[in-house]
């Protein structure tokens, strides 16, 4: 397969993936993003890099973020929101973070393919990528890609659109959102 036709095939299927996701419930994903005192973020694996690139992006934007394990995380409480990623929504540890999460009363988000998982009995938010997973379950979007590569790649996309929406919804000024990037580099 010749780059044309491989990139071509990869946005076809990004297309196809982002259009099958509910506005509704990005919205309410956003809504629990801006309510939420801190946004956390839990993932393994490629998931776990998407969804840094999320936390940064997001950061870029004045919202306090951390990444579950990070030297730095602080305590979760009642006011922050978890957000998992995790395409099956049965990996072990982001189910043992979500459900200690919930210990705390914080509210928990899932961004995953899979609406009947074992993370459904932790979310409060789902926002549902409908693309295939490890089990290959029906009206799922297959994929030429190795793995669970769609997945990853609509989630980051997802998270950049989240911040597009949430830039237009608060007529956030660009110039100015380089306050909040790194200048340490």
């Amino acid at each position: 397969m010749k780059y044309q036709e491989a990139q071509a095939v990869i946005t076809k299927e990004l297309a196809e993936a982002l259009s099958g996701i509910e506005a509704d419930n990005v919205d309410q994903l956003i809504k629990e993003i801006k309510q939420a005192d801190k946004v956390f973020f839990v993932g393994v694996g490629r998931v776990l890099l998407a969804l840094e690139g999320i936390a940064k992006r997001l950061a870029h934007l004045g919202i306090n973020t951390f990444v579950v394990g990070q030297i730095t995380e602080p305590a979760i409480t009642d006011k922050d929101l978890l957000i998992v990623g995790s395409g099956s929504g049965e990996s072990a540890f982001p189910l043992i973070i979500a459900k200690k999460a919930k210990s705390f009363n914080a509210r928990v988000a899932h961004i995953g393919a899979n609406p009947d998982c074992s993370m459904k009995a932790y979310s409060d938010v789902f926002v549902r990528i409908p693309v295939s997973t490890k089990f290959a379950l029906p009206n799922e979007i297959t994929s030429v890609q190795p793995m669970t590569s769609l997945f990853e790649q609509s989630l980051l996309l997802l998270g950049d659109t989240i911040a597009l929406m949430i830039v237009q919804q608060d007529g956030m000024d660009l110039h100015n959102l380089w306050q909040y990037h790194a200048n340490l580099e």
